[in-house]
């Protein structure tokens, strides 16, 4: 099951997340949110877990709690919605001169 981990602090690792889920049960990946201009972090990401009883474990005793100072947010992720057709369709650019 794919957990969705928010409202983290910016300093939080993958690492330290890997450490805190895998009391409730095997880890298979850790993915934290990063923008792709300054590779900061942007307060959330997810968590894999190997079975759907340890995910539901990790976010029952996490979720409200204390991670890196903040209260997390720690729920089931829902599936990616696609962008593409959800977003207007796009003027056509390019120059266009003012007369």
């Amino acid at each position: 099951m794919n957990i969705y981990v928010g409202n983290l602090a910016y300093g939080v690792t993958e690492q330290e997340l890997q450490n805190i889920f895998s009391a409730y049960g095997t880890v298979s990946k850790v993915n934290i949110i990063k923008d792709r201009e300054t590779g900061r972090s942007k307060g959330f990401g997810f968590v894999e877990m190997a079975s759907d009883a340890d995910a539901q474990a990790a976010i029952d005793g996490l979720n409200d709690t204390d991670i890196g100072g903040r209260s997390a947010k720690v729920n089931q992720a829902r599936p990616r919605e696609n962008t593409r057709d959800s977003r207007p369709p796009r003027r056509e650019g390019g120059f266009r001169p003012r007369y």
